[in-house]
């Protein structure tokens, strides 16, 4: 009897154990997603960040002097060649004449080289700066593409918070229409109500319960927008329970005090350096080239008939070399009119993108100033809605208003909800996107 209730006791222990554990994962796997750890996760496992990632890590490799050209090159030859030869040689001495076939021969060289530029109209300069700047825009591109993650993860984040304010208008709304339900079969059961109003109070219940189910749906493929920029797997359990509070103290001269830190422009700012550096390299063809070199060379000459049979030639050698350019078609003066057009126009779209940007920033500013606005009356609105739906509900209880009067009243409550929280969801996405544009994110 002892034994039986001991392994009693295990059991229960044991299932306990289980019930624990699996309540455990499921309040993890229940756990909310903050908006910070959805940021948080999208910069680092976005794929549109980590190419932007390779392609600094290329400019910053390029950035190097030896890719400039200012280093030395060192280069190393070796040729050796065999040969099978016929000589015939004639002499004033007839005796000494000789002939042959199939005389061996070979011919060795080999060489070590090392050259440096000394002086080429100051090009490698101008290359450096130019790759150092090529870095700097790559950098910016980055802090760009890292922005741009971010406000697509707040818009997505917000986006699902609308539609479940609009899921929970939705279930209120579906509640008075059950509460209606239930007063008229109370009615039809004392002969007060007729079956149109049955049927009726049946069919609008249906519609909404539809409705309901159609907005479960918006909000799963929501969700699953959502997971796909955090490049999770989409059938990732996650849950979001903060609500949208909107920064209302934004002001119009404080983010256009801030537009010139946008990565984008920063980064057409760099475009017109890194033109001008081109023009550089490009007037620097015009300019003579000094080069040094030294090396040392072996040469080795070696025959089995002839007049020489081995002839070698071996040390080392110091030289200069200058180049100077004198005419090609005046190739040179075209590309440097062209590398000047090109600044020209990286300046003028310099010019484009800032005003693109003011005038999104503006724009974007009138929408979000008339979203804040609004917000206050249309939750005095919402909160009126509500309040009239619960008199109308009591009233109609009590026989002193119609059904009519019961799906205006609800249909009341239902647009003011999905009004508020449309235009929270407005003023937040507006606030995003000001943020965005005036470089406000922190990574």
């Amino acid at each position: 009897m002892q034994k039986s209730n001991t392994l009693s006791f295990q059991r229960t222990k044991i299932i306990s154990l289980v019930v624990l554990v699996i309540l455990g994962f499921t309040v993890q796997a229940q756990q909310a997603l903050t908006l910070k750890e959805a940021i948080q996760t999208a910069l680092k496992n976005s794929y549109d960040i980590q190419l932007v990632e390779n392609t600094v890590a290329i400019a910053k490799n390029n950035n190097y002097i030896g890719v400039a050209g200012a280093l030395p090159t060192i280069t190393s030859t070796v040729n050796n060649n065999k040969s099978l030869t016929t000589i015939e040689q004639r002499f004033a001495d007839p005796s000494r004449n000789t002939t042959k076939t199939g005389v061996d021969g070979n011919t060795l060289t080999a060489g070590l080289t090392a050259s440096v530029i000394i002086f080429n109209g100051y090009r490698i300069m101008a290359t450096k700066e130019r790759l150092a700047t090529i870095e700097k825009q790559s950098q910016q591109q980055l802090q760009a593409q890292l922005a741009n993650t971010t406000a697509m993860v707040m818009q997505q984040y917000f986006n699902i918070i609308r539609q479940q304010a609009y899921l929970k208008t939705i279930e209120k709304s579906i509640e008075a229409s059950k509460q209606r339900l239930d007063i008229v079969k109370t009615r039809q059961q004392i002969g007060v109500a007729n079956q149109a109003d049955l049927l009726q109070s049946n069919l609008d219940l249906n519609a909404l319960i539809q409705g309901k189910q159609n907005q479960l749906l918006i909000i799963d493929q929501a969700k699953a927008d959502l997971l796909n920029t955090l490049v999770l797997p989409t059938n990732t359990p996650i849950t979001i329970q903060e609500d949208i509070n909107v920064d209302t103290k934004i002001k119009l001269a404080e983010v256009e005090a801030k537009i010139k830190a946008n990565p984008l422009l920063q980064s057409a700012e760099q475009l017109i350096n890194i033109n001008q550096f081109i023009e550089k390299e490009t007037k620097a063809l015009m300019y003579p080239t000094l080069r040094a070199s030294t090396g040392y060379n072996v040469n080795s000459n070696s025959s089995a008939a002839g007049f020489s049979l081995l002839n070698e030639s071996y040390g080392p050698f110091l030289g200069v070399n200058l180049s100077i350019p004198i005419y090609a078609g005046s190739t040179a003066k075209r590309n440097l009119k062209n590398a000047q057009l090109n600044t020209n126009s990286a300046r003028i779209q310099y010019k484009n993108a800032e005003q693109d940007l003011a005038t999104e920033l503006y724009k974007t500013y009138q929408s979000y100033q008339n979203s804040i606005q609004q917000i206050p009356i249309e939750t005095e609105n919402y909160k009126m809605s509500q309040s009239l739906l619960e008199l109308v509900m009591q009233k109609y209880q009590l026989g002193q208003a119609t059904m009519v009067d019961v799906k205006q009243a609800q249909q009341s409550f239902e647009n003011a909800g999905f009004r508020v929280v449309s235009l929270q969801y407005a003023a937040k996405i507006a606030e995003v996107e000001l943020k965005r544009l005036s470089n406000q994110f922190n990574f």
